[in-house]
């Protein structure tokens, strides 16, 4: 993989976090999977889809059977040898490892372009969406899926009950996987890079986290930001922190599954 200059992101992803989705590719989707439909509704059947941050590949497999075609790029290694795989008996979808602020996409090559909570992390926001509106055609359509802020959600509440021990794992709203939540800022942002008539409206949808509370506790101490705090206390604090991780998912606990309600913009516009 070459042209990288989201240099952090990169090291995560080909190392533990992206080594932890791949293996857990159905949990992750089992957490966001709910959210697919928003995006989905939207591709027709004559679209060339771009899938931006595809991960493991679960939405771009459900666009291309909608669509005429589908592409996912991704900074992942681990994550996309899962894609590949499981999309081996898809014949128009394809998956290329690049980072999307300067991946050299064919100019004017997609119709639309869609990503579920893969945009977040750019070095360079403005001209990550400026390369992704120069690979789509004129009129071409985007649309992704984004974190809220975590104030006064199900996640929130969660993570929340870390603060006592660990930093918050997300970092504060506004950065990290929340640097979107803001719907002014991210407007502005897709504004600058070319779009026209942005549009963020808040959705909701299902996210099941473990079959039950102690199975969802050791997933959710398993996902990298949680487990690079864990690491940084000393055992005493960890233990707390897990116990009141595992207190928190207890009221969110059914016959069958921990199951929270997870919020998302989606965040629509069109190359101007």
């Amino acid at each position: 993989m070459t042209g990288i200059v989201n240099t952090a992101q990169a090291e995560a992803w080909n190392g533990y976090e992206g080594e932890h989705w791949a293996s857990h590719a159905d949990r992750y989707d089992a957490v966001n999977s709910g959210f697919n439909g928003y995006l989905l509704d939207l591709a027709g059947a004559g679209d060339r889809v771009l899938d931006i941050g595809c991960g493991n590949g679960q939405l771009t497999r459900l666009v291309a059977a909608r669509a005429r075609s589908a592409t996912g790029v991704d900074l992942s290694g681990p994550m996309l040898a899962t894609a590949r795989a499981r999309a081996a008996e898809v014949p128009n979808v394809v998956f290329e490892q690049g980072d999307v602020q300067v991946h050299p996409f064919a100019e004017g090559g997609f119709d639309l372009a869609v990503s579920r909570f893969g945009v977040m992390f750019f070095a360079d926001p403005v001209a990550a969406f400026a390369n992704v509106r120069r690979a789509l055609s004129p009129g071409g359509r985007l649309a992704f899926l984004c974190m809220t802020a975590l104030a006064g959600t199900d996640l929130g509440r969660v993570f929340g009950a870390l603060a006592e021990y660990l930093p918050q794992p997300t970092g504060p709203d506004g950065s990290g996987p929340t640097s979107f939540a803001d719907p002014d800022h991210t407007t502005a942002v897709l504004t600058e890079a070319g779009f026209s008539d942005v549009v963020c409206t808040r959705v909701e949808a299902g996210q099941v986290w473990g079959h039950d509370v102690p199975d969802a506790a050791r997933f959710i101490s398993d996902w990298g930001p949680v487990r690079h705090h864990l690491g940084l206390v000393d055992a005493e604090t960890a233990a707390k922190a897990t116990e009141a991780l595992t207190a928190a998912l207890a009221p969110y606990a059914g016959p069958d599954a921990v199951r929270l309600r997870g919020t998302a913009w989606l965040v629509t516009g069109r190359r101007s």
